[in-house]
């Protein structure tokens, strides 16, 4: 018998048994789209006030304030005070509070209508302070000038006081200016950086002239038209990314001298609190070196190397710089150096001055620095890698404090001297509370209290356990039950799957990770699985690196231990086991039914991965290597290799215009199905990328749960 450890408390198996004695159900409508009143409750826009001790909140048709320490409210503007202030200046309203930015205590930045206001709080009054153009994409605005960088088609503009400057001018379409570069990875979000005064913009510069056009087809027009994107596979010619600094001032850009190879990764791009040096974290594209570097703004030149990192596997800077207000010359890192992603303190010089947290759990967010730089705010997985709490570190001394006693998923907003928090919580009992505690930890009020929308649900009973791997490494795992379980019944199982890097589905936070659509596949008699594998995130360097070159192996191995403890319930139907994922998790269920085939009745795969050659290179290459470096791991890894074994129903679902993984795999799989003689079921949706979203998302749910109702 497979060891379990439960990580629910009594008290929690408890409240998870008032909630299944209720009687009502979820429709497959309310699991989908969720209702307003299914969702945890919430406050819009909340936002510490400047630098002060105020926060603020959309309530309704109004902006409602408090201070950390009184629980006294006030309504402080509405909707008809801003749109009193734009009919006062010939502008339309607007139907619902604008998303504003506090830029002070008492004054507001939003934008509407292509144009950037300032309301000021206390005087009803408000101020336009730029204006871009109606076309313009990727937008970022400056909290100091209020100027906008913004991009038209490949090319990077400015609005400066109503005035439009154009910073490139490429004319071939290929080379593209002021977006995201890499394809979003390595921590990258946006393609422009402001200076810390606003008086220089840094920029992506992307020559994709070697980059294959794959070729996407938009069947919306009559005849259908190539609506190609740029997709680099694995071990084929990439993007090549410069970094351009424009001098507001003077006009004149230049381009940082990060020099060769051009293929190389930039990212973790740093301002200098003085402007004066620009910090790039330099990564070779085998990504296994990585060189943080110090640039002169004023010439492009390269400084000095402040240190490198090397790994026999791969590196993967993803943070920005932090620097300390009051000693600009010091600045904090995040590195998984010691197996495990840390703190570190440097000087500008590159001397490590300390390593702030060690141990084998994760720092997950940097949140920021109380008053003076004594003390560092993070959240991280230190009592359990299913939590995210949070914790105070104190630079002079090293020693670590846990701020709130609640085990469970904290998110939380540090205000601007360090002195409150506002912490958003919920564990498995919790739907969502937030509150305010001083820096100390000690609760100083409740903003919202916890209400559990599910209450007058009959939801089945949910656990959290763990299960010993292969190699005897503790695997995470959620189990919901069928509503109203009888164990004296066999029931049919599906596992929810994903499996791959950067992802965890198993958590300490309301339903376990699960969706809606999860526990109504148990209000419909499935015992719904889901397991944390090898490769899965938030378990340290060699957690997830033990899939390294060779993806789809020891992944497989560690669900099925998960199979061998389902199995082991007297409640389970192991002849009626079935698998869903999508993307990765498509990979990984189609894997499952081809090499565990007398297992898995039936599956469901959506978006997957089936051959890694097909993959994108940044991705791809950091954990298979290249196609000629590594031909043994991708032919092992590829769906095609194992086609033939398939015994179960499947159903692999694709979107027509999906830029991440290509529709070229599903048609290469299914081209090889037919080659082998092996019936499949297929489905398309037309003009839909990686995602099923929208209304189509009920159609695409729908469609899941009738696979498995008529064939499991």
């Amino acid at each position: 018998m497979t060891r379990i450890s439960l990580l629910i408390p009594a008290c929690i198996i408890a409240v998870l048994n008032v909630v299944t004695a209720q009687d009502k159900m979820l429709s497959i409508q309310e699991a989908t789209h969720y209702g307003k009143d299914l969702v945890p409750g919430s406050l819009k826009n909340l936002q510490w006030r400047g630098e002060s001790d105020y926060f603020a909140y959309v309530s309704g048709e109004s902006v409602v304030t408090g201070k950390a320490k009184s629980d006294k409210r006030d309504t402080i503007f509405s909707l008809d005070d801003i749109n009193c202030s734009l009919n006062k200046i010939q502008e339309d309203s607007v139907q619902r509070m604008p998303r504003f930015k506090w830029t002070g205590e008492n004054v507001c930045m939003f934008t509407h209508n292509h144009r950037v206001f300032l309301f000021e709080m206390k005087l009803k009054q408000l101020r336009e302070m730029n204006s871009y153009d109606r076309e313009a994409s990727n937008i970022d605005i400056d909290d100091n000038s209020y100027a906008v960088a913004y991009t038209l088609g490949n090319n990077l503009w400015l609005a400066i006081e109503g005035r439009q400057v154009q910073v490139t001018d490429d004319q071939d379409k290929n080379i593209v200016n002021g977006q995201t570069a890499h394809r979003n990875e390595f921590g990258i979000s946006k393609g422009t950086f402001w200076s810390p005064g606003g008086n220089y913009l840094a920029f992506y510069r992307k020559d994709e002239r070697k980059v294959t056009d794959y070729p996407v087809v938009d069947v919306e027009k009559r005849i259908a038209e190539p609506a190609p994107v740029k997709y680099p596979m694995a071990g084929m010619d990439s993007e090549e990314v410069t970094l351009g600094v424009y001098n507001i001032g003077s006009g004149r850009t230049i381009f940082i001298e990060t020099g060769e190879p051009a293929d190389q990764y930039l990212t973790c791009v740093t301002w200098g609190p003085q402007e004066k040096y620009i910090y790039v974290a330099v990564l070779n594209r085998d990504q296994d070196h990585v060189r943080l570097n110090q640039y002169d703004v004023r010439t492009g030149a390269f400084v000095k190397t402040l240190f490198e990192e090397r790994n026999e596997y791969y590196v993967e800077p993803e943070n920005q710089l932090y620097f300390l207000e009051t000693k600009p010359e010091l600045f904090l890192w995040q590195s998984e150096r010691d197996g495990f992603n840390h703190l570190y303190l440097y000087d500008t010089g590159g001397e490590l001055i300390q390593q702030l947290t060690r141990g084998p759990w994760v720092v997950k967010q940097l949140l920021g620095t109380g008053s003076k730089d004594r003390k560092v705010f993070f959240t991280s997985t230190m009592e359990s890698p299913l939590n995210t709490d949070l914790y105070v570190l104190d630079i002079r001394n090293g020693r670590i404090r846990k701020l709130l006693r609640e085990n469970g998923t904290h998110r939380a907003l540090l205000n601007k001297n360090g002195k409150y928090l506002i912490d958003i919580f919920s564990d498995t009992a919790v739907a969502r509370k937030y509150r305010i505690i001083d820096a100390r930890g000690k609760v100083l009020q409740t903003l919202l209290a916890d209400e559990d929308p599910l209450e007058e649900y009959n939801l089945g009973g949910m656990e959290i356990f763990t299960i010993p791997s292969g190699d005897g490494d503790d695997l995470y795992c959620r189990l919901i039950k069928p509503a109203d379980l009888d164990t004296a019944k066999k029931y049919p199982v599906i596992v929810y799957v994903y499996g791959g890097p950067h992802a965890q589905l198993v958590t300490n936070s309301w339903l376990g990770g699960a969706g809606l659509f999860l526990n109504y596949l148990a209000q419909q008699g499935y015992v719904v699985f889901t397991l944390d594998n090898r490769g899965s995130a938030n378990r340290g360097l060699a957690f997830e690196q033990a899939v390294f070159r060779n993806l789809g192996t020891l992944e497989i191995q560690d669900q099925m231990k998960g199979v061998e403890y389902l199995k082991s319930l007297p409640y389970v139907d192991p002849e009626r086991i079935g698998v869903d994922g999508w993307s990765y998790g498509g990979f990984m269920t189609i894997l499952l039914m081809l090499k565990e085939a007398e297992t898995f009745r039936v599956g469901v795969a959506g978006g997957p991965v089936t051959d890694w050659k097909y993959y994108e290179v940044m991705y791809g290459e950091r954990y298979m290597d290249t196609p000629e470096q590594n031909p043994g791991g991708y032919k092992e890894a590829s769906l095609l290799t194992h086609a033939s074994k398939l015994k179960g129903k499947l159903l692999i679902i694709h979107g027509t215009s999906d830029p991440v993984v290509v529709w070229q795999h599903s048609l290469t799989l299914i081209k090889k199905f037919i080659e082998e003689g092996i019936q499949v079921d297929y489905f398309i949706y037309p003009g839909h990328q990686h995602g099923i979203g929208g209304r189509d998302r009920l159609h695409l749910n729908q469609k899941i749960f009738n696979y498995f109702r008529d064939h499991l």
